[in-house]
């Protein structure tokens, strides 16, 4: 009874049906649509355009850069391929803190060394438990005085032309609460979803009546990401295991098809990109799309890295591969 109050409170709490998008100028570059598996690993000879950087993606605003949401391994060589700038970047969202969604932080943070960025830099990422840090912890391990990399120590001391800001987002996944906050004048939600033991977040986005939302990795358990959907312009889901997974692990980490369809369709999603791609979901694509076809009807399309989504139309607009 507790959980469903919860759930209850979630929902009602959750955005409404998002008005039509009015502006066309919000566009979604996919630094990396994979996972944590090398691509030499993914087969012989695979294709160029399927060779896959670990996750991330940046939300533009008249091409410039606003937010990145995951920062994985590779990700950074596509940031610098779609023509963004550090100085830019208003706020950087983690959905949680595996390797393969935060590997390219500490490379962002040493390239804006030689960047013109004065104004403060916030990271907002999930809160921790008893196997892993908070946002803010992590931050300090990282770039603490007595962290990682603790030449870069001056970026969170305050020495040096810019800080990093840490805010910890409460990834309860028990006893959910939508967090929102504002930010350059789009407004931020995030909540805690199911990723095993791993505290993690989804993410939206929302400026002018147009709404994105990142699932990151969960298998939904719970339904706390169904709130957070309804009525997103463009839903990037994580494709991370097929609909004939047995995987009883792989299913308490991440969504079917199915499930990702239901979501889609529940909450009046107008275009769907499945992203986070991984060897068991590359060569199965027919069976997701007809998985997830079982219910959702909108705009389906497979990501790869450099894809350009527009946010108004949620369809692919161009590449930032030359």
């Amino acid at each position: 009874m507790k959980k469903f109050l919860y759930l209850l409170l979630l929902f009602l709490s959750a955005p409404a049906v998002a008005e039509r998008c009015l502006n066309p100028d919000l566009e979604v570059v996919v630094l990396g649509s994979g996972g944590p598996e090398l691509p030499l690993l993914r087969g012989i000879n695979m294709p160029q355009q399927e060779q896959r950087a670990s996750t991330g993606y940046l939300l533009r605003e008249k091409g410039k850069a606003k937010f990145i949401i995951d920062l994985g391994s590779g990700t950074l060589l596509n940031f610098e391929r779609a023509g963004a700038r550090i100085e830019d970047l208003q706020a950087i969202l983690l959905s949680h803190l595996h390797v393969d969604h935060i590997n390219d932080l500490p490379a962002l943070i040493k390239a804006s060394f030689f960047t013109a960025r004065a104004t403060d830099l916030p990271i907002y990422g999930p809160t921790g438990n008893h196997l892993i840090p908070d946002t803010g912890l992590f931050l300090q391990r990282l770039f603490g005085e007595e962290g990682a990399y603790a030449y870069l120590s001056g970026f969170v001391r305050g020495e040096e032309s810019y800080s990093l800001q840490a805010h910890n987002v409460n990834a309860d996944k028990i006893e959910p609460k939508i967090f929102t906050t504002r930010v350059a004048g789009f407004k931020l939600q995030a909540v805690g979803v199911e990723h095993g033991l791993m505290p993690a977040l989804g993410w939206r986005i929302e400026k002018d009546g147009c709404a994105l939302v990142v699932s990151g990795d969960t298998s939904n358990l719970g339904g706390t990401l169904d709130p957070l959907v309804r009525g997103a312009n463009l839903f990037i889901a994580h494709n991370a295991v097929p609909e004939s997974s047995g995987d009883a692990i792989a299913l308490k980490l991440h969504m079917p098809p199915s499930e990702i369809g239901r979501i889609a369709r529940q909450a009046g999603v107008d275009s769907l990109i499945l992203s986070h791609i991984m060897r068991r979901t590359e060569n199965v694509k027919p069976d997701t799309e007809k998985a997830i076809r079982g219910s959702f009807k909108g705009k389906v399309a497979f990501a790869r890295d450099c894809d350009i989504f527009s946010l108004q139309s949620g369809r692919k607009i161009g590449s930032c591969k030359k």
